[in-house]
């Protein structure tokens, strides 16, 4: 449906909601800006950016989501992961919750997730936020006008913020719910204003239906080189681990930021945006993705700001660490007008290893490469939760754990079968610690890593001489031009070589322990290839 308000019908017709306010749709940017500020979601920020708070969520709710379990996917859903909802208990939320919007204005988005129009779907998003409207116009691909006189949608995810759930009539867990129903293509999205969940809500449904194509869904980012779509970058890796920085190189072509698709004719984009995180952002280090926050727009989420002249804080977590902006593609110069990408020729798996164990960037063979993509090892550091005294690590399969509805060895069998198929370099890069742990050492130099990544993707790295590392078995570069030849062997960084030893053999224990679990489900390769 086009841009325009229904007043007299109060509905929602396709999906069987009446009894609304005005329900506004396909507003365009400068409207839902106009309505945020209107209904005092938010504050204008400068140059038009839309400065907002999401109360008290400031992140995803994993353990609030839910995947209703029907004899249609109850075979193929991954339980473990996505705990179940009863059928009855997903209506009577559906039911209270259409009866808790009566009479509210809602804001609705028919919106394109995928570039590649083979495989994309069309999802309807209906806010009861305005600024959730502008954000997830962002985050997804906007439809022609032309496109919307026909549009259709094959998903429709309701967000109702200011509805709380009852855990024991909807067979939640607490007020807040995230309850997927892939049999009525529905899912419903209460008590919680943090608009990350629309995104990642969109996410976890193509993660649930690509594989049946043969697609690889991706939690990534993915750049190509200028003119040359064919050499095709993806990096995957968990949020802090440098997925956004390292991909918005002004040298390569930025597909996108975040989730990506590769099927049998590429790579493609899932989004038309980016979610960058604003912690510490500066014009130096990051001068496109700082110039967003200041664009129209922009939704600027969780930040402190001077009152009068509106400046932002980009040090201050006093709200969360977890601050945001969300911008569309194009406010990046270097975006790619179509989303769309060649054959990865080099897969980069990001890790945050806040040990200072592993090395600022290694070669993987194909079964280590599903050996790391199933372990999806980061690290939590001291600081970030209370009583964390030492770095805890992180195993999130498939570099995004909490998106994946299907069990990791489908996913990883979709990674074997297309690097088997169409070949790629593959490369395990430390963003984390080096000359000692979180608290002794220092962070990876980020123009040692550019550097390292630069002549990985060039094809020079492939030239360089390399050894075998002692206690994980993949290969490390023993010199490369412009990085410090002591980086690249982070046993020489720590003033104890001893110490050093101790903390990788530990590391080795951890990712032993964490790939128990895949035991019956890998091939003969990547067992062979098992740490520990």
């Amino acid at each position: 449906m086009t841009t325009g308000r229904v007043n007299p019908a109060h509905t929602l017709s396709d999906q069987e909601i009446t009894g609304l306010g005005q329900v506004y749709y396909n507003l365009m940017e400068p409207a839902l800006v106009e309505e945020a500020l209107k209904r005092n979601e938010g504050t204008l920020g400068k140059g038009g950016s839309l400065l907002v708070t999401t109360g008290k969520h400031t992140g995803r709710s994993p353990k609030d989501k839910f995947v209703v379990k029907t004899p249609s996917v109850e075979k193929d859903i991954w339980w473990e992961n996505n705990p179940p909802m009863d059928p009855d208990a997903f209506d009577r939320l559906r039911a209270d919750m259409l009866a808790h919007m009566q009479g509210k204005d809602y804001f609705v988005q028919d919106l394109f997730a995928g570039a590649d129009s083979a495989h994309r779907l069309d999802v309807r998003l209906v806010n009861e936020l305005a600024w959730h409207g502008l954000f997830i116009r962002h985050m997804l691909r906007r439809p022609s006008r032309k496109d919307l006189d026909t549009f259709t949608p094959d998903f429709t995810i309701i967000n109702c913020p200011s509805f709380k759930a009852d855990p024991e009539k909807h067979g939640c867990r607490s007020e807040t719910v995230i309850a997927i129903n892939f049999d009525k293509k529905m899912m419903l999205i209460a008590n919680s204003a943090y608009a990350g969940e629309n995104k990642k809500s969109v996410f976890s449904v193509l993660n649930y239906l690509l594989p049946e194509k043969k697609v690889m869904p991706m939690h990534c980012s993915a750049n190509h080189a200028p003119g040359n779509p064919v050499d095709t970058a993806i990096f995957f890796g968990l949020s802090g681990t440098g997925k956004t920085t390292l991909s918005a190189d002004p040298n390569r072509v930025l597909i996108g930021d975040d989730e990506h698709g590769w099927s049998d004719r590429g790579t493609f984009n899932f989004e038309g945006g980016c979610y960058a995180k604003t912690i510490h952002l500066s014009p130096e280090a990051e001068p496109e993705i700082y110039a967003t926050t200041s664009k129209f727009g922009t939704v600027v989420e969780n930040m402190t700001f001077d009152p009068e002249t509106k400046e932002l804080n980009f040090e201050d977590d006093s709200l969360t660490a977890n601050m945001r902006c969300a911008y569309p593609l194009e406010y990046i110069s270097n975006a790619s007008k179509t989303g769309l990408g060649g054959h990865p020729k080099n897969i980069i798996m990001l890790t945050c290893d806040a040990f200072g164990v592993l090395p600022p960037i290694a070669r993987l063979t194909p079964a280590q490469a599903m050996y790391h993509f199933l372990s999806g090892f980061t690290s939590k550091t001291p600081g970030t939760e209370v009583g964390v005294v030492d770095p805890i690590p992180t195993f999130s399969t498939c570099f995004g754990a909490p998106f994946m509805a299907r069990r990791p060895e489908v996913y990883g069998n979709l990674l074997r079968d297309k690097i088997a198929k169409y070949g790629a370099t593959c490369w395990l890069v430390n963003t984390g610690w080096t000359g000692g742990a979180y608290g002794t050492g220092s962070r990876m130099p980020i123009k040692a890593t550019r550097a390292l990544l630069s002549a990985a993707l060039d094809g020079s790295l492939a030239d360089a001489k390399f050894r075998k590392d002692p206690s994980f078995g993949f290969e490390v570069p023993v010199a490369v031009a412009g990085v410090a030849d002591i980086l690249l062997d982070p046993r020489r960084t720590w003033d104890d070589g001893a110490a050093y030893d101790r903390q990788a053999q530990k590391l080795v224990e951890m990712f032993a322990k964490n790939f128990e679990k895949y035991a019956d489900y890998i091939d003969e390769d990547v067992k062979a290839v098992a740490i520990g």
